[in-house]
């Protein structure tokens, strides 16, 4: 086996094996605390510029396959994990994770300690980092590691979004029994939704079209009046990555939509809202990425265990109460995971309720969002 190495910008290296490419990628380390759907996790657009660590031990004995694509590609910078396994046992598989890794120039390094570098990120924060499995220079890395641009003030929205519009039909498969009795909705798409995507992933799109939507995909950059001009009857703002803050025009635009058309955001898109209502973001020290984080939604006065992958958050002191209310708040650090506008059919969440991978415990989401644009067309 070849040897890689990942070098920390503090100087922290650690030493494993190679699998995937054999190459150099560098970005900022983070972890993910989920127990499956790794592919989902490789393939979502809101880890780009990212080296991601994984906790759970094992990584790659199911392989690979279309359908758990949550993107067109792998976005991930790299993957460290304990053990990757060369060996696939899955009837869904059509290739290794291995082989599916190093077709897209993509590094593992496995065989370290996991345990010890996940701590090593909550104690210190998140990092960057270079992952090499073609340099075994460990001064070299380290100081690679600290040229690399800081993930804060890093526009990435903008590079992974698609670069023209595009309708969306494909709804979840397979179909629970209440999706497959929605299916008539579906059809005829009811509702006309305009995605944003600043790095969308797929299963909100499939979430969308079983609660009964008609969608369309425009960029980044789309303008309020060119989402008018499609005639939506509810207006949606995806995940995606880098930091919010550089969003400003994008978040002008949104605003610009306010008492126009219902709006949804998921994630980024949560926090361009907040932004949108006046507010301001932060950085936080090692984020929230896993399937696991438990949310109390205070209008149900109910905990919902969601799938979360953000490293901002919104400054719940700069969002004015006579704007807008915190409906949903995580209860490992009290960030903010929810908001709702006080006097606009606008709600946003922090976290992924179409779950891919996760729990599935926010799905309603996407029902009160055809309900609010049923009302609205009223």
């Amino acid at each position: 086996m070849n040897p890689a190495i990942l070098a920390l910008e503090d100087g922290t290296v650690f030493e494993g094996r190679a699998f995937g490419a054999l190459t150099e990628r560098s970005g900022e380390v983070v972890f993910n605390t989920s127990l499956t759907g790794y592919q989902e996790i490789f393939t979502d657009p809101s880890y780009s510029g990212q080296i991601v660590v994984l906790t759970y031990p094992q990584i790659g004995n199911y392989g690979s396959n279309d359908e758990d694509m949550e993107s067109v590609k792998p976005y991930i910078e790299g993957l460290a994990v304990r053990d990757f396994s060369p060996m696939v046992s899955n009837w869904r598989s059509d290739q290794a994770a291995d082989a599916f890794l190093k077709l897209h120039n993509i590094p593992i390094i496995d065989s370290i300690d996991t345990r010890k570098l996940v701590r090593h990120l909550r104690t210190r924060g998140v990092m960057r980092g270079v992952l090499s499995s073609i340099s075994t220079d460990v001064k070299g890395l380290i100081e690679k590691a600290r040229n690399i641009p800081s993930m804060a003030g890093l526009d990435l929205a903008t590079r992974v979004s698609t670069a023209s519009s595009y309708p969306w039909t494909s709804p979840v498969e397979p179909c629970s029994p209440s999706e497959r009795l929605r299916g008539v909705a579906t059809a005829q798409g009811a509702y006309h939704v305009v995605a944003f995507d600043f790095g969308i992933k797929r299963n909100i799109l499939r979430r969308l079209v079983s609660s009964g939507c008609r969608v369309t995909v425009v960029p980044a950059g789309t303008s309020a009046a060119e989402v008018l001009a499609l005639r939506p009857d509810g207006v949606f703002l995806s995940n995606g990555p880098g930091d919010p803050e550089p969003l400003a025009a994008q978040a002008a635009e949104v605003q610009k939509l306010f008492g126009k058309t219902p709006i949804f955001g998921i994630c980024l898109g949560h926090q361009i809202l907040g932004l949108a209502m006046g507010g301001k973001t932060y950085k936080l020290k090692f984020g929230h990425r896993g399937g696991n984080h438990p949310v109390l939604n205070k209008q149900t006065n109910k905990v919902e265990i969601t799938a979360q992958n953000h490293g901002f958050a919104v400054d719940p002191d700069s969002i004015s109460e006579h704007v807008a209310e915190i409906t949903h708040v995580n209860l490992n650090d009290m960030t903010v995971e929810g908001l709702r506008h006080k006097s606009e059919p606008i709600f946003c969440v922090q976290y992924h309720p179409e779950a891919a991978p996760g729990p599935h415990d926010s799905l309603y989401l996407f029902d009160d969002f055809t309900r609010l644009m049923q009302e609205h067309k009223k």
